[in-house]
Formats: structure tokens, sequence, C-alpha cells
């Protein structure tokens, strides 16, 4: 999908989400046809006239001023991480550069010497992708441990975990509230697919998944966009069970984030990230030299 048609799509689907009654509209019983608000509604919340909102939803926004799009974006009531990406998608509309193939991400030592200084904290490194840049041990056994250790350190090998979420039954047998963990997956790669809309790699693998899992298509089909930056998850774990984990996104780099898993001293959840770290400990540096995971992968 170019710039233009997301834009139109982004606009649509929030247009489509707010009702009469969510702005103060009196529609006296009315029947209507359309799902949400009009556009001539819309565009009057925003300032602008009927004709010109709807060609901006028809995704020609040449002529849309920062301003005009805030002011979309406060009618539509979108929050600061939806208003960037509304800035985005009209800037790619208008600038509509061919997709290219980027260079292979790299971590640099500083981040890697970061990775090695917490070995009780499982940590993973993600690009702008969700590639798995890099990770910790205790990142491997906990998130991927089915997998070759030494994958994130081979480009072309390297795992991906919006592909690990959809496609992977070890992945999504981790996470007891699995759909919220996809959606949370998904609306960050909308956000990067805004920031982003001539990177040819990121377009193949939205395709590859739109193609593969019918879930993944109706998700991104949503519109939804959202930065993951903190949040609870239940994960069952082969190795130690149930235990519930904070995971919180930290950002390195403009396209490189740090995913940590924490939970609360003398909790359950800790007890169980220690007996982990004890489990695959000893068999860590083998399993990296034989370039297989630290247990067998789910059925």
């Amino acid at each position: 999908m170019d710039g233009q048609s997301s834009l139109g799509a982004f606009l649509l689907a929030r247009r489509s989400r707010l009702r009469p009654e969510d702005i103060g509209l009196a529609t006296y019983g009315e029947r209507r046809r359309v799902q949400g608000l009009r556009r001539e509604e819309l565009a009057l919340l925003a300032g602008v006239s009927a004709s010109y909102y709807a060609r901006l939803e028809q995704g020609h926004a040449h002529n849309a001023s920062p301003e005009v799009l805030d002011a979309i974006s406060h009618a539509l009531r979108l929050d600061e991480v939806e208003r960037r990406h509304l800035h985005d998608l009209a800037g790619s509309a208008v600038r509509r550069r061919p997709a290219r193939r980027p260079p292979p991400e790299r971590v640099d030592a500083a981040t890697r010497t970061l990775l090695d200084s917490m070995p009780d904290v499982p940590a993973v490194v993600t690009g702008r992708r969700n590639d798995i840049l890099a990770w910790n041990p205790l990142g491997h056994a906990l998130f991927a441990g089915h997998l070759d250790a030494t994958a994130p350190d081979r480009p072309a090998d390297r795992p991906n975990m919006a592909s690990l979420i959809f496609l992977d039954a070890h992945t999504r047998d981790l996470y007891a509230s699995w759909e919220d963990k996809a959606r949370a997956v998904v609306a960050g790669l909308r956000y990067a697919a805004g920031r982003h809309p001539g990177d040819a790699l990121l377009a193949a693998l939205i395709g590859e998944l739109s193609m593969a899992s019918p879930e993944f298509a109706t998700m991104w089909a949503d519109h939804r966009v959202r930065m993951c930056t903190v949040a609870e998850h239940r994960m069952r774990h082969p190795l130690v069970g149930s235990l519930t984990v904070t995971q919180q996104a930290l950002r390195l780099t403009d396209d490189q984030l740090l995913v940590v898993a924490t939970a609360p001293a003398d909790s359950e959840a800790r007890t169980a990230l220690r007996l982990l770290a004890q489990a695959t400990a000893g068999v860590v540096g083998k399993e990296r030299e034989a370039g297989v995971g630290v247990f067998p992968p789910a059925g």
C-alpha cells in the first residue's frame, strides 16, 4: 500500500470509529448510512471544507499543512503517536519515493556491552522491522530458546518477532493473552511503516504476514498505531512454567529498541527467571556452538 492509499485508509478507519454522540452531535434518531462520522461532519470539526477533507481521504495530501493535519488529528481525537503517524503518512503521500532495500541493521559495541552487563534480566534488541538484532542468554532462553542462539548474528537468519508471534507455534503458546501481544506488535509495525514508507524489506514482511496469517491481515486492516513501551504479560514457558513479567521497550536509536522483561523482587516470576537462568546456563555455550536452541521446538 503506497503513501496515498495508506493515508486515506487511516483517515477512514479513524473517522468510522467516532460516533456522533462522541462529539455531542444530535442525530434525532435518524438512520445513518455510514459507520461513524460523515466526511462533512469531520471536516466541520477540523475547520476545513468538506471537499478539501474528501481529497485528503482520497490520498491527495499535496497541500496539507502541518496546521491542517493537527486540526484533523484533534477532530479525530488522535493521541500523540497517532498524530505523528498521520504526519508521516501525509509526508509519504507527497514524496512517493520508490521502495528500496536498506542495508542490514547493526548493533554497536556499546549496546552489546549493555546486554552483557545485565545477565539476570532477559533482554533483546529489535530493529525497525522487529528483527531480533541481538539478545543476551536469558533473553534468548525466555523469548525464543527453541531457536539457534547465534541467529541474530547473521542478518540473513535473524528471527523476526512479528513473524514469531503470528507464525511460530512456540511463541504463540508462550503468551497467555496472545491476541493482546499480537495487536501490540501490529500497531508497532503500523507506526514503523508510516515512518519508513520506502523500506522494501518492511513492505515485504507486511505482505508475507498478510498472506500467511488471516489474523495478521485482520489486525493490519484495523489501522491501529501505537509505540509499544510497557506492558504486563503472563507467559507460559516450557521450562519454568507460568510467570508474569513486565516487558519494557527502551529506545536505543530511532529504529532500535531494547526490550527487557522484569519482575518484582521476591515474586514467583523473579524466582522463575532465576531458575531459567540456572537451567540454561550450562548448555548455552554448547548450544551456541551447535547452532540449536536450548530446548526443543514445540510440536
